[in-house]
This record gives structure tokens, sequence and C-alpha cells, in this order.
């Protein structure tokens, strides 16, 4: 195969795997969407129903207890939109992160086997030049794996903290 080819390889499968994500992209948001609809049109139902039964109290106790009445569930309700807005988020990271380990390791094998293919077809004395594409690969490749790393831990951390958030508002709704 000639290294013209297995340049346009690595190509192709850069513009599948945008798509992919571009797909992924749309999928979360469309899930975001519908969520925030299904979650508008019960609070304005569930207001509906509050506001009427605000008025057809026939004193204050009766008031303050159904106003009162309204925080809990409104924190149940509240931790249950964040866990299904995580659960949105974590399967759109998990397939981002998929698509980015398979695309890397594929570009990379890929990349290196068409500097190989180029490397046969080039001309005497380029040995050193090819020798420092081939070290230009692997050093961006050893760059690719800590930026990874790190935003895998920076992702972690973030996901701990909503997690926790979330966990005090359950708490604080039961309480």
């Amino acid at each position: 195969m000639t290294a013209f080819v297995e340049f346009r390889d690595v190509q192709k499968s850069s513009i599948d795997a945008f798509f992919r994500l571009a797909g992924k992209t749309f999928e979360s948001i469309e899930k975001l969407a519908e969520l925030n609809l299904q979650t508008l049109r019960t609070l304005i139902n569930e207001a509906r129903e509050t506001g009427l039964g605000l008025l057809s109290s026939k004193d204050p106790q009766e008031w303050l207890a159904l106003q009162s009445g309204l925080l809990k569930p409104a924190g149940e309700k509240a931790a249950a939109y964040a866990r299904h807005v995580r659960d949105i988020v974590a399967d759109a990271r998990a397939e981002f992160t998929q698509v980015a380990d398979e695309g890397v390791t594929e570009a990379r094998t890929k990349l290196l086997a068409a500097v190989d293919s180029a490397a046969k077809e080039a001309p005497a004395g380029t040995e050193h030049a090819v020798a420092l594409v081939k070290a230009a690969v692997e050093g961006a490749n050893s760059a690719y794996e800590g930026v990874q790393t790190a935003a895998k831990q920076a992702v972690e951390a973030a996901e701990a903290s909503f997690d926790d958030i979330v966990d005090v508002q359950e708490k604080v709704s039961k309480s």
C-alpha cells in the first residue's frame, strides 16, 4: 500500500470518528431537550395544581401546611433531574472516550505504516528525517496519553463532586 493510500485511510477514519461523535452529540442534546421539556411540562402542571390547592385552602394553617409540603418533593425532583443529566453526560463522555481511544490507536498505527511506506519510497539519505517523523509521532502519542490521563482524572473528580452534590440534595430533601 502506498503512503498516499495510508494517509487517506487515516483521514477517512478521522472523518468517520467526527461524524460518529457529531451523532452522539445530537443524540445527547435531544435527550437533554426531551428531559427539559418533560420537566417543564411537569412543573407547569404541578404549579397549576398547587396554586389551585393553595387557593382552595380554608385557613392559614392549611395554607402553610400545603406550602411547606412543596419543599420536600421539589428537592427530590431536583436530585432526580440532576441524576438524569449526569447519566446523559456520562453516556456521551463514555462514547467520546471510546472513539478517542480507538481513533488514536488506529491513527497512530496507520500513520506509522504510512511513514514506513514513505520511507521505503524516499530517496537515499533521508533516514534521519524518517526517524525524526517517527519520533514526532511517538512524542505526540505520549503527549496525548498524558493529556488523556489528566482529562480522565479531571472528569472523575468532577463526576465525584457532582455525585456528592446530588447525594446532599437527596439527604436534604428527605429531612
